[in-house]
């Protein structure tokens, strides 16, 4: 994930800023991505706890390389449980590179002293998402039948 031009020292304000840019989507890209895997481990443990309680020798279906096959709990269970470990473990190493990419744009921010400046129009946005985020139905007492 490291940027060809790591190393080199920018010659202008334009490559400071399209390397900085390229950061934040490498930073950005990270953050997807934990967040899919964090969306499957949770989809592992709806199936781990759906299918842990019920009889080992019961049939069950599992998809394995867009092929639908035929297995009993006993078989699939384990492998759930293997996957769902190996995800956290994927999950915990791009934390790790999540925290290197954060200290690295932290360096490179204050060695060419960057500066994120909000516009106007995104102040604006932030207040009026404050003042309205709870949107829904309002409704009054319920009327007795008499």
């Amino acid at each position: 994930m490291a940027s060809k031009a790591e190393g080199k020292e920018p010659v202008n304000e334009q490559m400071v800023a399209n390397m900085y840019g390229a950061m934040r989507s490498e930073l950005n890209q990270i953050y997807s991505k934990i967040t899919e895997l964090e969306m499957e481990v949770s989809e592992h443990s709806l199936v781990i706890n759906a299918i842990q309680p019920l009889d080992q020798s019961r049939r069950c279906y599992r998809m394995i390389g867009g092929v639908l096959v035929e297995r009993t709990i006993k078989e699939v269970l384990p492998a759930v449980q293997r996957n769902k470990e190996g995800l956290e473990e994927v999950i915990a190493r791009l934390n790790e590179a999540l925290e290197k990419k954060k200290k690295e744009i932290a360096d490179f921010e204050a060695k060419y002293k960057i500066r994120i400046k909000k516009s106007d129009s995104d102040v604006k946005d932030e207040s009026s998402k404050k003042e309205g985020t709870a949107q829904g139905v309002l409704v009054g007492p319920a009327s007795s039948s008499k």
